[in-house]
């Protein structure tokens, strides 16, 4: 996956799609802005109570009476109520605020992961060929988390302290300009911190990201290899990997946190020389009498703290805010990478109950890359019923031809056929129901045994079940289990390998579609069970078009039409009788392995 986010104008156009992608939630975000507002309004309004309070309290430019400086106790107490009310309203603003945000940031999360898992069902295979596992996980899972953390810590601290910081330089203008211009010149030295240290420290966290995937890919890689990573002892060396991208993985953390880190004492510095700079010129002015009361200086500090306070919480945050912006990219990558075109809309073109199975290939040739064809020149012509065998060295097309015909991938140049219909013509749903698949590779859910088998199929008559657990050699086993069918399995229990293809043989027999394709369907299975599925998929097969891959032969001496393929081209077609007397590839395969 294209996990490159270092561009600045890469950053720009995922920030752009994750706007784009959070206007459902438009109305809640600005409700809780809106309260925010409110919340810093009634804050920067509180200095200027703070300032009366401190006057009517302070003895400074007041007259004694009777030699005795007299407090008005009502007075102040009507102050301090006001305070306690306007410290009221910004605290229930900023908490109301702060739970509609982070709801409303959670749900956004949550339709990020629809959004992607939706996704995931529309990537082409090549995507899942070029991309690892623990990439796509980690996009799901990490990438997800950081960005919605981000969000929440970021968002709207950055509203507030926005609104903050121009509100407050507002107010301190009004209350003393002299004092306000020494605040300023604070400002653009705080700023160069927080820029220069995101430009040196957002490459590091966008490599962070990166390296968490690699990692978590590597995890992956590990734990489904436990045992081929036993069987070879290479536990030593796997941890040595894992220990290196590990230890990059620190490295740059360390970097990019350590970076990141330097933010708040260098913001810290600058705002105690800020304080020491306001109190010379609050000094030399009220030396001079140009302000009138010390409540002027009082409320000017708190006005002074709360200028501070939003440029110290962005420094703190930058490290939240750049890691947002590199789990911001990933994400979006990914959901913007190119998809499959929906081709729901489009119509029936076959009676899936009266497909004859004539199959037709014209030309076909197909690359994985455009510039080096695996396959050249194919053509073939299938007649309706006949069981055909693919056979070839390894690397030689076998696979690929039943991608092709599947259309996991699209054909370079050239045509394919169904019943004189081009399968272009037609939808991926309504092909994929034309054709049962056993595959090499076994899938078992997490799920009953029952959901196992009938799978993405409903009303299964429980008769016809039984049967097929029968042929497949499956029924005794089933037997065993403690529900029978009503059993729950899981990937990784008690299923042997044969176990779970004899499940994915079962699943397609109780498909009952009206072609078949077979690719090395009982690889892992012993020869007496491979003798009696042999004998439940031929009768299944009986009137069925079919391709079947195999490297053991005897597997398929009774096929129709045999066609043996060599680097992407035909290079034999016929029956097994009239393949050995011509003496040629075939032949020689099948020598090799009986004599």
């Amino acid at each position: 996956m294209n996990t490159n986010t270092n561009a600045p104008a890469k950053e720009n156009s995922k920030l752009g799609s994750l706007v784009a992608a959070f206007k459902p939630y438009y109305a809640p975000f600005f409700v809780a802005i809106i309260l925010l507002l409110v919340s810093v309004i009634f804050t920067i309004l509180t200095p200027g109570s703070i300032r009366t309070l401190t006057n009517e309290i302070s003895p400074v430019g007041r007259e004694a009476v009777d030699g005795k400086f007299v407090v008005d106790l009502k007075s102040v107490g009507a102050i301090g109520l006001r305070i306690a009310i306007f410290v009221a309203i910004a605290f229930i603003g900023s908490a109301i605020s702060g739970i509609v945000l982070n709801t409303t940031i959670q749900k956004f999360s949550m339709l990020l992961r629809r959004q992607i898992s939706q996704k995931i069902n529309k990537l082409p295979l090549n995507y899942f060929d070029t991309t690892q596992t623990g990439d796509i996980l980690s996009v799901i899972t990490n990438d997800v988390d950081t960005l919605s953390t981000s969000l929440q810590n970021s968002v709207g601290m950055l509203v507030q302290s926005g609104v903050m910081l121009v509100g407050v330089m507002i107010a301190m203008f009004l209350a003393c300009w002299q004092m306000a211009l020494a605040v300023l010149c604070s400002l653009p030295v705080m700023l160069i911190i927080i820029a220069v240290t995101f430009k040196v420290a957002l490459p590091l966290f966008n490599k962070n990201q990166e390296t968490l995937a690699d990692v978590n890919a590597t995890v992956e890689e590990n734990y489904s290899g436990q045992l081929i990573i036993k069987a070879f002892n290479a536990e030593s060396r796997k941890i040595e990997e894992f220990r290196a991208k590990n230890t990059l993985l620190g490295s740059i953390l360390y970097k990019s946190q350590g970076i990141g880190g330097l933010i708040e004492p260098a913001m810290t510095f600058v705002s105690y020389l800020t304080y020491a700079a306001v109190l010379i010129v609050a000094g030399v002015l009220f030396s001079k009498g140009s302000i009138p009361d010390m409540g002027v200086i009082t409320g000017f500090l708190v006005y002074v703290a709360l200028f501070q306070d939003p440029l110290a919480q962005i420094g703190q945050a930058s490290s939240t805010i750049q890691l947002g912006l590199a789990a911001c990219n990933r994400v979006f990558t990914f959901l913007e990478e190119e998809e499959l075109p929906d081709e729901s809309n489009k119509p029936r073109l076959l009676d899936h109950n009266n497909i004859r199975g004539e199959v037709e290939f014209r030309d076909v040739c197909f690359g994985y890359d455009p510039a080096k064809l695996t396959l050249t020149n194919f053509s073939c012509k299938i007649q309706p019923g006949m069981k055909v065998a693919i056979i070839g060295p390894t690397g030689a097309g076998k696979t690929t031809l039943v991608n092709l015909l599947m259309r996991f991938y699209e054909v370079t140049s050239g045509d394919i056929l169904i019943d004189g219909v081009s399968i272009k013509d037609m939808s991926p749903q309504e092909l994929r129901e034309i054709f049962g698949m056993i595959l090499q590779e076994t899938w078992v859910i997490n799920g009953t045994f029952r959901e196992n088998v009938v799978y993405n199929l409903k009303d299964v008559d429980e008769n016809r079940l039984n049967e097929i657990l029968e042929e497949t050699n499956l029924s005794h086993y089933v037997s065993t289990l403690p529900q029978g069918l009503d059993t729950v399995i899981q990937k990784e229990s008690a299923l042997s390998a044969g176990q779970k293809q004899l499940v994915t043989i079962a699943r397609t027999m109780t498909e009952n579609a009206p072609m078949m394709i077979l690719d090395e369907a009982t690889s892992n299975v012993d020869t007496r069970t491979e003798i009696l599925i042999q004998k439940a998929m031929d009768q299944l097969m009986s009137g069925r078009t079919s391709f079947s891959i195999a490297h053991r032969l005897s597997t398929i001496k009774n096929a129709d039409l045999i066609i043996v393929m060599k680097d992407g081209n035909i290079v034999e077609t016929g029956n097994h009788d009239s393949l050995m007397a011509t003496g040629g590839l075939y032949s020689e395969i099948y020598n090799s392995q009986f004599n």
